[in-house]
């Protein structure tokens, strides 16, 4: 009996060892701090989602940085600007659902039929040049994002929040990565596949948490890799800050081709769009610009202004610079952010469901490889509108109530076609008070209230 309680006791204290070190790993991995032999993958299949992976450390870190902001008197993440940043993550991975890796077939294939050398999947070496070779391709993806209109039409989306917190480092366009992929092909001719996914996945892990106003400086390291001050002069659209400081995880790149600008106290940052949108709708703002290029490009007489207005810069017009007139750009002062003051219940309110909606996207995620197209297409609509929806009531917009009846009335539906446990007949009864609550306020005999800040 002794041996038997001595052995599960070891058992215990192995399991818990590891369950440590595989904490510890994974918040290297935020970092980009790897033991690349311990990060050596043959195939693409081999390579764990490690930005999937992730998701609870994401929540973590913004919970921390909220803390030390709230500390030192400042107000933190909003929770409508932040919840709307989560919603364009979601969105993205929504996005990545329905490729399901399909933008990897091009590199894949270019690999296999135009590869010039042959680098061994499992040297460090490899991992080293794949490492470079992906940081220096997302400059310039980075760099024509910002350059070329049609691609900040996507782009835009990263920069739509008027704070800069770590919320903002998942908010992504649902088409970003198609958008950018192309910029990254040439290192087929080299990198395996497995290394070139792997090392995409470390970079953005990496560039997630530069997004914060709670770290001030890195000192020595401000030189070399691209840190929180470095970012938030890109994220700001005062003049100072526009088209510069396009790096990933090194910022070498812009000292050399001469892109970097550094932090000063002497302008105040502001954020957001030079010209923003006030939504907290993340269907919105992922399209609204989009419609702006299709506008312009109809505006312009000629097919070669045409042509210009969806691949020069977003500022140029007729007789100017690829990029605009310096001259022209507006010089973006101190205003004040849009936001939208409910009452508490209709927080509450949202918070609830927003729950609801996100573990159902993570229940999709860890089972949509199983699940046939059309399903996995049902799934991803339902919390793509959800999250749309619950933006509008953020925005108290007018169609917001008589979206949420449906919405809710849908669901309340689906609970009851398979309700087979207690939680999904509370969860059923949840979606009918709350069609039942919209249901009147639609009526008119209940409504919201803003509160006043």
């Amino acid at each position: 009996m002794a041996a038997e309680m001595s052995f599960a006791n070891a058992t215990s204290d192995s399991g818990l060892s590891e369950a440590l070190a595989n904490h510890v790993k994974a918040l290297g991995r935020m970092f980009y701090l790897h033991s690349p032999k311990e990060q050596l993958y043959e195939k693409v299949e081999d390579v764990p989602n490690f930005f999937r992976q992730s998701y609870p450390y994401f929540l973590i870190f913004m919970i921390i940085e909220h803390i030390v902001l709230r500390l030192e008197g400042k107000k933190g993440i909003r929770l409508n600007d932040g919840i709307t940043s989560i919603s364009h993550g979601i969105f993205q991975e929504c996005g990545r659902l329905l490729w399901r890796g399909a933008e990897s077939y091009l590199y894949t294939w270019i690999y296999c039929n135009f590869r010039i050398v042959d680098l061994p999947w499992n040297n460090t070496m490899t991992w080293y040049a794949a490492a470079l070779g992906v940081d220096f391709c997302y400059y310039w993806m980075h760099r024509a994002c910002h350059e070329v209109h049609i691609l900040w039409a996507q782009h835009q989306v990263h920069h739509t929040s008027e704070d800069f917190n770590m919320g903002v480092g998942i908010r992504q366009s649902v088409l970003q990565g198609w958008c950018g992929f192309i910029f990254y092909l040439p290192l087929a001719l080299a990198i395996p596949p497995a290394q070139f996914v792997m090392h995409h996945q470390f970079s953005y892990l990496y560039m997630f948490w530069i997004h914060t106003e709670a770290i001030k400086s890195l000192g020595p390291l401000e030189y070399i890799l691209n840190t929180p001050s470095h970012h938030r002069v890109h994220h700001g659209s005062n003049k100072y800050c526009l088209d510069v400081n396009y790096g990933g995880v090194l910022i070498i790149w812009d000292r050399l081709f001469g892109t970097f600008r550094p932090e000063t106290d002497k302008i105040e940052i502001v954020y957001g769009l030079i010209y923003n949108q006030p939504s907290f709708n993340p269907a919105y703002l992922q399209m609204f610009y989009t419609r702006y290029v299709i506008q312009k490009f109809r505006r312009l007489e000629t097919w070669s202004d045409k042509l210009k207005a969806i691949v020069w810069g977003p500022s140029w017009e007729p007789g100017t610079p690829r990029l605009g007139d310096e001259d022209m750009k507006v010089e973006v002062e101190n205003r004040p952010k849009y936001d939208i003051f409910l009452p508490a219940w209709c927080n509450t309110y949202i918070v609830l469901h927003y729950a609801v909606v996100l573990y159902g996207f993570f229940e999709l995620a860890s089972r949509y490889m199983g699940m046939t197209p059309i399903s996995v297409i049902i799934f991803v609509f339902y919390v793509m509108a959800s999250l749309t929806i619950i933006g509008m009531l953020l925005d108290n917009s007018k169609y917001a109530p008589i979206l949420e009846v449906l919405r809710c009335s849908a669901l309340a539906f689906l609970t009851r076609s398979i309700a087979t446990s207690p939680a999904l007949t509370a969860l059923q009864m949840f979606y009918v008070i709350s069609a039942m609550y919209w249901c009147l306020h639609t009526l008119k005999l209940l409504e919201i209230k803003k509160k006043v800040d």
